[in-house]
């Protein structure tokens, strides 16, 4: 408030002394009487004029400014009288501070002469220290020199370290490489050798079982269908053992069953696999055996697809022929070959020829009148086949003719039995030598639940025969394994049609097909089983050996890959590794 009053005050006083010096301005031009002047004083009075209107404001300006100052003057009394109060408060505060500023000086001085002499004693006690750590830093030179030397050195190990550790690494690596590579050679010679003893293991057991007589059997898994995969039973009950292929695994109700057979094929194995298989039976045929291919199983399995396959993929009829074909070209011209097809099925339990002009014709069994024992169907229709050409006319004719209906099981299912009969006929024209050999390939009708099938009507009666005739088979099967005296043969049609290759001196296979599924476990278990008696079945031990050593005088044998075999008071030891 009081620097607002002076610099009020001061302004006033500027303004009076600017009116005092425009009054003494217009007094002397009053004075003034010169000529010369008097244009000058004319502009004078005018300016004067003017000015005497700005000093009139001016002055009531500080009329309003006195006023004002007198306001300023008594407000500015009541402050001095304020600051007056203010000193007075002021001088008695710092004649207090004055006192504590005193006392303070005095605690400060006390307190620094205390810690003066603590600094001392404590300065003194430093200096001993000091002094004991001089004389142990004299002492623990030599020792520092050997740490910064030791430390310089591992500083260094420290900056070699990546590269020691990643050459570590890499001759670590490479010596893990080395051994895992010579324990992989290892292992791998060790699968070698293992799989060369299952192999000579396989042929020793197979030609164990030809020696024995015995009816190989071989399983076949199918695959599942497109349709079957959305079934609320379309689970996959069938496994297979990865290091032994005649293995297969069976899960029934919570149970595992092991079925072991002479070989497995799984559901991706190709038409080729499985005949590559039985390929060299085949050709026995033409050595003047007789053969017998038979597939078994239930209705849907996939015994007709084996058997017959389709026109891309062929089965095992038609590469049976082709296979025959080319054997017999590489024989020639030593050798003379006639091929004769027939075909005849078993339609509740009637024999019809396939290749007739009336399919619907009855036919029978009979003996051969040579005395030899072979039976033979009179009547029945031979074709002579040269090329492929025939032979997809004789299967078109023969699957024409034959029965097969749908069911639930199977959409074409197969109705009967049929019988593709092939005749090998052979003549050297060198030696005078001949042979006959007969090929039976046999795709049995599929065993069925009534239930299942929901057959009716002439599918219900064709239903009844199938299993009547298989049951039949399976009759001969249990007498021919526990070597009765008595084989009933003549219990159906098939058994009597197929007795020539269940006995006597037959080269016999059996094709079972399985189905994967769990709706079919029941019929897949008593397939395996029945698959498992016939293959203990013993038919006598096959005449190859007099019929090899009645050719093996000859310059050129009927078959380039069969062997002489004597055994006498010899044991075969088979080791299963």
């Amino acid at each position: 408030l009081v620097y607002k009053f002076y610099n009020f005050s001061f302004q006033i006083k500027q303004k009076l002394k600017e009116n005092n010096s425009i009054t003494a301005v217009s007094d002397n031009l009053k004075n003034l009487e010169s000529a010369q002047c008097k244009q000058a004083l004319m502009e004078a009075q005018g300016r004067n004029q003017a000015l005497q209107e700005q000093l009139s404001v001016q002055r009531q300006l500080l009329r309003e400014l006195e006023q004002q100052l007198h306001e300023s003057q008594r407000s500015s009394s009541q402050l001095r009288q304020q600051i007056l109060v203010y000193e007075g408060e002021m001088e008695r505060a710092q004649g207090q501070l004055e006192a504590e500023m005193q006392s303070l000086e005095e605690e400060k001085n006390r307190v620094i002469e205390e810690a003066f002499i603590r600094a001392e004693s404590e300065m003194k006690a430093v200096h001993e220290n000091l002094a004991g750590v001089r004389m142990n830093l004299l002492t623990l030179q030599p020792a520092l020199r050997t740490l910064t030397c030791d430390y310089n050195c591992l500083k260094r190990q420290v900056q070699d370290f990546p590269y020691m550790l990643e050459k570590a690494i890499t001759e670590a690596k490479q010596e893990i490489c080395q051994v895992i590579g010579e324990v992989s050679s290892a292992n791998q010679e060790l699968l070698r050798k293992y799989k060369r003893e299952m192999n000579l293991r396989k042929k020793c057991h197979n030609e164990l079982v030809r020696l024995k007589g015995n009816i190989r059997v071989l399983c076949r898994v199918r695959p599942v269908c497109a349709g079957e995969t959305d079934a609320a039973d379309a689970k996959n009950i069938v496994t297979f053992d990865p290091d032994d292929d005649a293995v297969l695994y069976l899960s029934n109700k919570g149970k595992l069953m092991t079925f072991e057979l002479d070989k497995v094929f799984p559901t991706q194995a190709t038409q080729g696999e499985v005949f590559q298989e039985v390929q060299s039976l085949v050709t026995s045929c033409i050595d003047g055996f007789n053969v017998c291919i038979f597939a078994y199983g239930q209705t849907g399995s996939g015994k007709t697809y084996t058997m017959e396959g389709v026109p891309e993929d062929p089965g095992i009829n038609q590469r049976a022929l082709r296979l025959l074909f080319s054997e017999v070209l590489e024989k020639k011209p030593d050798w003379d070959y006639k091929i004769t097809v027939s075909m005849v099925e078993i339609y509740n339990e009637t024999l019809r020829n396939l290749l007739g002009d009336n399919p619907n014709e009855k036919l029978d069994i009979k003996m051969c009148p040579d005395g030899s024992g072979q039976l033979y169907v009179p009547g029945l229709t031979e074709f002579t086949v040269e090329s492929v050409e025939d032979i997809n006319k004789v299967f078109d004719l023969g699957h024409m003719n034959r029965a097969t209906a749908c069911t639930n099981l199977n959409e074409h299912s197969s109705r009967s039995h049929a019988l593709l009969i092939v005749t090998v006929a052979g003549f050297n024209s060198s030696t005078g030598h001949r042979t006959s050999g007969k090929l039976n390939l046999v795709d049995l009708a599929g065993s069925e639940r009534i239930a299942k099938s929901g057959a009716e009507g002439s599918r219900l009666r064709e239903a009844q025969c199938i299993n009547k005739s298989l049951s039949a088979l399976g009759d001969v099967i249990n007498a021919l394994r526990s070597k009765h005296s008595h084989v009933p043969f003549r219990n159906s049609r098939l058994t009597y049609l197929l007795q020539d290759s269940l006995s006597g001196d037959s080269k016999t296979l059996m094709m079972v097909q399985v189905s994967p599924l769990e709706s079919n476990v029941s019929e897949s278990v008593c397939s395996l089983k029945f698959a498992q008696r016939v293959r203990s079945v013993e038919i006598g031990p096959s005449s190859s050996s007099r019929r090899q050593a009645e050719t093996s005088s000859t310059s050129s044998s009927p078959t380039h890959d069969s062997v002489e075999v004597h055994i006498t008071n010899t044991r075969i030891l088979i080791v299963h590794v």
